[in-house]
């Protein structure tokens, strides 16, 4: 087992890394503090590991939340329900939230963990690889409105978080691929030598490989638990994390939730950053080709966007999102693989150049 630490003064937290650890009672205990367990799923999830998590907290009282899967119920609604929960229950100030999901359960149940009784405990135990490398470490929290994604939430961090590698063999292949699309980030934004070597062994990465599993997610917690410490609200460089969102957050909301999933809109966000970035003169037209082939072909994640989104739909979408300001859309943009940049007065045209690429991006 591996632990990495988020060093956030006395809000800092343990990321557990390894195999077998929803089985292991005694990690758990130190983080439960005395008061009631509501463990926070969804009826994907539930019937493969709810009463493995429950065995592991007994004897203590512990009930559940099963709210139905997927992005289209990441919503105020879906709160408000957990919050009739709590509050039928008479749940105090001593109530720990578990969240055992993906990365929907796991902004739900911090939001929620964020919001009742002026805040409450919570930890997270991600199931999915897009939550294990990115979305249950860092304490961004919060639900999508059907004018922007995750624009109502909260930063508020987990008492810990248990990413048990064992977790992603129930995972199909699509959901494997959407987690990719966050790991690759990584590389593209801070490592470039990280990311070639997951274009070396891409083959065994994209079979979801046990071993390859646990060295990406200690990776990529690794990267984010130093950014996290040294820039937990986002106003600096964790910002460059968002790289290929603007655009992707763009995708999944013209294309209503649930269509694609967040990794998906991502690989395709982080093929249109590469194509803006070389037409802009910054990244190399070799490298913007390869992240392209690197995303389509080396992982077989969709690299091009739905051809029915307007450019006018895209800069209403983007001129929204949480890294604008005054109205100026800001990009995570690339100088090089490796080396990335939060920019804004992009010259519009070639903006429009990008939106309009289709199949010729990056190429």
């Amino acid at each position: 087992m591996f632990t990495v630490n988020v060093d956030l003064g006395e809000r800092s937290y343990p990321i557990f890394i390894g195999n077998d650890l929803l089985n292991d009672a005694d990690l758990i205990q130190p983080y439960l503090g005395e008061g009631r367990v509501l463990i926070i799923t969804n009826d994907v999830v539930a019937p493969l590991y709810l009463e493995q998590l429950k065995q592991l907290l007994t004897p203590r009282q512990v009930e559940e939340v099963i709210l139905p899967d997927g992005e289209v119920h990441k919503t105020l609604a879906t709160i408000s329900h957990i919050y009739d929960v709590l509050l039928r229950g008479k749940y105090d100030r001593n109530t720990i939230l578990i969240a055992l999901g993906g990365g929907v359960v796991g902004d739900i149940t911090g939001f929620a963990a964020a919001t009742y009784l002026r805040g409450i405990n919570f930890i997270q135990i991600p199931t999915t690889l897009l939550a294990q490398v990115d979305s249950s470490v860092g304490g961004k929290t919060g639900v999508n409105h059907e004018l922007g994604k995750n624009m109502i939430g909260a930063f508020y961090q987990p008492r810990c978080v248990i990413a048990d590698i064992d977790l992603l063999r129930s995972l199909p292949q699509r959901e494997i691929k959407a987690g990719l699309a966050e790991v690759l980030k990584y590389g593209l934004v801070y490592d470039a030598s990280f990311f070639s070597w997951l274009t070396q062994n891409s083959e065994l990465i994209g079979k979801a490989d046990p071993s390859m599993m646990s060295r990406v997610v200690k990776t990529c917690c690794e990267t984010k638990a130093d950014i996290v410490a040294k820039d937990e609200k986002e106003s600096g460089i964790r910002a460059l994390l968002n790289l290929g969102h603007t655009f992707g957050h763009a995708i999944e909301t013209a294309s209503g939730y649930g269509t694609w999933l967040h990794g998906e809109t991502v690989a395709m966000g982080m093929v249109m950053a590469a194509d803006l970035s070389s037409r802009l003169g910054w990244l190399d037209k070799a490298q913007a080709r390869s992240i392209r082939r690197v995303i389509e072909e080396n992982y077989g994640m969709p690299a091009l966007p739905p051809a029915d989104i307007s450019v006018q739909q895209y800069l209403d979408l983007m001129s929204s999102d949480k890294k604008a300001e005054k109205g100026d859309i800001r990009f995570v943009l690339l100088r090089s693989i490796g080396d990335a940049v939060v920019e804004g007065g992009i010259d519009r045209n070639l903006l429009e150049e990008t939106l309009l690429a289709g199949d010729q991006l990056c190429l």
